[in-house]
Formats: structure tokens, C-alpha cells, sequence
């Protein structure tokens, strides 16, 4: 079980956003936080390009691998690869609604089939076993799905996959609906239900419990932590990516902030060695500064840095140059105290 510190604070694996730049992105902004990548599905895990799918930083850690599936042969087989390739957590998604999803008999639709989670983490749990380095294996799911309002059902499937060998469920706060709801008003329509989740940790106290869905600023944030082991960000993470910085400077003591917030400019400056590398290594720009739109979300200034990248990475020759012009356009709207904040 990793130590609960670890997981006060996680930012959710989010399709086509959570890629390795993200994450490194995060990183800087969150150094205790809990970094997670895009659902990859088992399959692409074992027979796909590992470079890519798996593709990971040293400086992510602690980063978790989301797997798709619902074989448990499979997935064994790719928690294993994952745990080898240096992720150190293999999370089972049991919470995408999406039709693609559906139609692989996976995601959300576990939530209906929960011997079946408890014979995949079971796989997964043993396929992880006896490697010097112990990786746990960890779920991530909804309340139920459709009209699935019944707690002790979702208490049930909660139980069944805990007996397993799962010791940490990640709870996104609200039903998913297989039918009639895209992912995004999936996100958005069913109604949040935090009280589910708080009574779960209250009931089931040697399990970690971790919150997600619908937490938009730090004060929501801080307010979970009274009643769970932690806070996952989903989208207000990657929409305004300062907020990860403040919730940990303000959840974390000692280095490497030791309680002060550093500006966004100075932040962001700390990446130029990262982008500078991924550019010699032919990586287009445009394909970093895609996640660092939101850093001054909010700010005056803020739609002036977003547009002068989404204008300019794209074009051949892009550099870091193209960074420090947003920044120090960003910079003239503010003055000095604003800068510093």
C-alpha cells in the first residue's frame, strides 16, 4: 500500500490530455502529486508500440498506468508489462461510459459485473507479484450505472473486488449512464453523490478511498480530505493546471516550495530544459504547449498567452522563443505584485 500521503492528491487519467508532456507539465506545478496516464487498452499494451503508449519521464514519478479490459489473462499480462516498464501503480478503469468502451465490454459496464473485476485484479495482482519493486494494483470506478441507486449494491461490488487483492478505489461521484448521455454529459448530468464515497471510507476504513467528478476549486478540494484519503482533479487540473500548484504548496509542507507559491512565469520556466530536449529529439512544440494553455487561465493577460502558442507552435521552427514572447506579453498586462502571485 503506498503511503497514504501520496495519494492526498492525484490528477485524473484524461483521453487525448494526460499524455507523458502533460504529466511532466503537472509535475513541476504538483510535486506530491499522483500522476495518471490515458487509458490504454491491454491489448495495445501487448501487441501496440510500447515507446509510445508507455512512453514515461523519470521525472513523473509516482505515475500510475490506467488499463482497459475485461480479460483477465490480458490484463495480467499488460499490469505485468506496466509494472515493468517503471509505472508504479496499474489502475483498472471500471468508470468510462463511452460507446467504443462498451462495445470491448469494458469501462463502466464492469460496474454490472463485479466477479469479473475481482477475477481481473486478482490476475493483475499476481502478475505484479514478486517484482523487486511492489506496484499495487487499484480500481477506478462510478456509483453504479443507469438506474443503479442502490448503495449496498455499490458497497457489494466495492467488496468483492477489495476481497481480490484491490486496497484503493478511486470513486468518480456519480452514476454513469450507458445510454442516452455522451462521455461529456456523462461528466456533467448525473447527478454527484461525495456522501457515497464519505460512507464507503466510514464503513470500509482499511481501504483507501479517493474522491473524483466535479471538483472544481482548491476549497472542494480541501473539503474531501475530511472525509477521504484524497482528492483526484480531473478537468480544472488540466484547465487550470495553477490550481494543482496551490493545493500543493498549501497540502504539503517542506521542499521543494516550503510553502510559497511560485509564480506561473517562474514555473513554467523550469520546463525549458524538458521542451528544449523533446525539440532536439523532433518533437513539434505544438505538442507540449497544447497542455500549458490553461496556466493563466483566469489571469489578465491569460487569452493573449493562450493565443500567441495556438498561433505560433504549430509553425515549422517553433521554439522555446515562441514560449518566453507569450510570457513576456502575458507579463506586461500585470505588474509586479500580480506576476509574483
Amino acid at each position: 500500500m503506498p503511503d497514504p500521503a501520496s495519494l492526498r492528491l492525484s490528477v485524473a487519467p484524461m483521453m487525448d490530455w494526460t499524455d507523458s508532456h502533460c504529466r511532466v507539465f503537472h509535475r513541476l506545478l504538483a510535486p506530491h502529486a499522483r500522476l495518471y496516464s490515458e487509458m490504454v487498452h491491454a491489448n495495445a499494451v501487448i501487441h501496440g508500440d510500447r515507446e509510445r503508449l508507455l512512453a514515461m519521464d523519470p521525472v513523473e514519478h509516482p505515475v500510475a498506468l490506467q488499463l482497459g479490459g475485461s480479460e483477465p489473462a490480458l490484463l495480467a499480462q499488460a499490469a505485468r508489462i506496466g509494472a515493468e516498464w517503471g509505472f508504479d501503480e496499474i489502475n483498472l478503469n471500471c468508470g468510462c461510459p463511452s460507446d467504443r468502451v462498451q462495445a470491448g465490454r469494458f469501462g463502466a459496464c464492469l460496474m454490472r459485473e463485479p466477479a469479473l473485476v475481482a477475477d481481473s485484479v486478482a490476475a493483475m495482482v499476481a502478475a505484479c507479484a514478486g517484482l523487486e519493486r511492489p506496484v499495487p494494483v487499484t480500481v477506478k470506478c462510478r456509483l453504479g450505472v443507469d438506474d443503479d441507486h442502490d448503495y449496498d449494491r455499490f458497497r457489494a461490488f466495492i467488496d468483492t473486488v477489495a476481497a481480490a487483492g484491490c486496497g484503493i478505489f478511486v470513486v468518480h461521484a456519480r452514476n454513469a449512464w450507458l445510454q442516452g448521455l455522451s462521455p461529456k454529459e456523462n461528466r456533467e448530468v448525473p447527478p454527484l453523490r461525495y456522501d457515497w464515497a464519505y460512507r464507503l471510507k466510514r464503513e470500509r476504513p482499511d481501504l483507501r478511498v479517493l474522491v473524483n467528478g466535479g471538483i472544481a476549486d482548491a476549497d472542494e478540494a480541501t473539503a474531501h480530505l475530511a472525509h477521504t484519503d484524497g482528492a483526484m482533479l480531473g478537468r480544472a487540473a488540466y484547465h487550470t493546471p495553477y490550481l494543482l500548484h496551490r493545493l500543493d504548496v498549501a497540502w504539503f509542507a517542506g521542499p521543494p516550495f516550503n510553502g510559497v507559491l511560485k509564480s506561473r512565469g517562474e514555473l513554467l520556466r523550469a520546463l525549458r530544459p524538458y521542451v528544449e530536449a523533446q525539440l532536439e529529439r523532433g518533437v513539434y512544440l505544438k505538442h507540449i504547449t497544447r497542455h500549458l494553455l490553461g496556466l493563466f487561465a483566469g489571469e489578465r493577460g491569460g487569452r493573449a498567452f493562450r493565443q500567441v502558442l495556438s498561433e505560433g507552435a504549430h509553425k515549422p521552427g517553433a521554439d522555446w522563443s515562441l514560449v518566453e514572447r507569450a510570457l513576456a506579453l502575458t507579463e506586461s498586462f500585470a505588474g509586479p505584485e500580480r506576476q509574483r502571485a
